[in-house]
């Protein structure tokens, strides 16, 4: 190796070391950054002259080192990994809460819950029976009817609640996964324009990567980089993203809870892309979940309360209408609709206008005195048959009780499993999360480490030029001499 040809090698060494503690610390400053991606200078080893030509001569050596470029240590394959986890994770999630909500709704078991009124509702008709004489007894029945009626509406309310909430936070993801798409369709466009002019993008590529994990969360959308750097994204086999330009989403249809109980093809709440409009098919994620959450878990709910109101109301009803009241006049329905003529859980209420409606006596008065043939008024004093039939379907197998039960039990099932698959869910996506971090997050030891080889390695280039610079002196001064 020639003088001059160890000068351009270590001052060749100089710079690439120089870079590389360079990155280095940028890799230590970003330590705590999320999102980051550990960075590594490629260094090349710089050959000698490796073209033949007639009077060409090498000494064999090299000439120094070079660097090639710095690279983002990131796993694809973990990457499209954690993104599939992640979206299974946002849409469990999303589910253990809604059911969550729902077991608030019911507050089963409790001493305010609905099961309790029913059981305080069969109690005041069993009172009623053993005092059928007693108008404060029926008053009580008909306070205890109204706060069944009251219960059941308020726990339709709260789920009507639930839905609208739930109804206004897609809105709100829709727009989110809007902006992130257009983020990325923005960044491919920089991103691309950086490659081609050789300029550093990791940190652009960083901001994109937690971009399209968010997209993943929200929709389950996959990603994958194109060749030239650009990112494609796509939803259901559509593509959300394409080079520079994304397709935006729009929630449509469920006007109400009741619209899609009513009828759930018509007017389920679907996902739509726009320019074109045609439907989005997403199937994992946060958006998943909310679809889920109000076209199935709390319209069915509805529905099952819908029916405890109902078999409520038909049970008592039916036979009511078969006993007479105080005043020998036969029983009216002593449930009804208090807007237009069904009885739901939105609808409920007493329907007596007083106590002495309360059709406890098994038995018509008579007409006429069996005696004299004169009419007879009613005297208030029948039997209590009707009432002691009334309060036995409490324990009625087919009963309203019974209804409820199972559909309280049937939650506490689903909330349960949701939990479950949630909690399993969680070990998964933390243990790709782990996996991803070893490959491209930032070990300080690492990087201690790396500091300490790269500084030794600039020390004995530049103690390598030191060297030649006084070979040159005593050269120089043999030859002055």
């Amino acid at each position: 190796m020639s003088t001059f040809s160890g000068i351009s090698t270590a001052l060749s060494a100089l710079y690439a070391q120089r870079q590389a503690l360079d990155v280095n610390g940028q890799n230590i400053a970003n330590a705590n950054t999320e999102g980051y991606t550990r960075q590594r200078v490629e260094l090349n080893s710089v050959g000698g002259v490796v073209t033949p030509a007639m009077y060409s001569t090498t000494d064999g050596l090299g000439n120094g080192v070079a660097a090639a470029g710095v690279t983002r240590l990131r796993d694809e394959f973990l990457e499209a990994r954690g993104q599939i986890e992640h979206a299974k994770f946002a849409y469990l999630s999303g589910q253990e809460e809604i059911y969550s909500r729902v077991e608030e709704v019911f507050a089963e078991p409790s001493e305010t819950g609905i099961q309790a009124q029913l059981s305080d509702y069969w109690a005041a008709w069993g009172d009623v029976a053993n005092r059928p004489d007693d108008e404060a007894a029926r008053a009580q029945l008909l306070q205890e009817g109204g706060t069944v009626a009251d219960g059941l509406r308020t726990a339709n309310d709260m789920l009507d609640s639930l839905w609208n909430s739930a109804r206004d936070q897609l809105g709100s993801l829709v727009t989110e996964v809007n902006t992130a798409a257009e983020g990325i369709a923005e960044l491919n466009g920089a991103i691309v324009r950086a490659t081609a002019a050789g300029l550093p993008a990791s940190e652009l590529q960083d901001k994109r990567d937690g971009l399209a994990l968010r997209l993943a969360e929200l929709t389950g959308a996959t990603s994958k980089t194109l060749p030239n750097g650009s990112m494609e994204v796509s939803l259901g086999g559509t593509k959300l993203v394409d080079k520079t330009v994304s397709r935006p989403l729009e929630a449509a249809g469920g006007g109400s809870m009741r619209a899609v109980m009513a009828d759930p093809s018509a007017n389920a709440v679907v996902l739509k892309w726009k320019n074109p409009t045609a439907d989005a098919a997403v199937t994992s994620g946060q958006l998943a979940s909310s679809l889920n959450s109000l076209n199935k878990v709390l319209p069915e709910y509805a529905a099952k309360l819908d029916q405890v109101a109902a078999k409520l109301a038909t049970t008592v009803n039916t036979q009511h209408v078969r006993g007479y009241d105080l005043d020998g006049a036969q029983g009216k329905d002593f449930f009804t609709a208090a807007t237009g003529t069904v009885v739901n859980a939105a609808t409920i209420k007493v329907g007596l206008a007083g106590p002495r409606e309360v059709a406890a006596s098994s038995l018509a008065p008579p007409a006429t005195d069996p005696v004299t043939g004169l009419p007879v008024a009613p005297k208030g004093n029948y039997d209590e048959k009707n009432a002691d039939v009334l309060a036995g379907f409490a324990d009625a197998a087919d009963g309203p009780d019974r209804s409820y039960r199972a559909t309280v039990t049937g939650l506490g099932v689903d909330s349960q499993g949701a939990q479950r698959r949630t909690a399993i869910q969680n070990v998964v996506t933390q243990n790709n999360d782990a996996q991803r971090i070893a490959q491209s997050g930032v070990s300080l030891d690492e990087e201690m480490a790396n500091m300490i080889l790269y500084q030794r390695a600039y020390q004995a280039a530049s103690k390598m030029i030191s060297t030649i610079d006084s070979t040159f002196d005593s050269l120089f001064g043999m030859i002055r001499g």
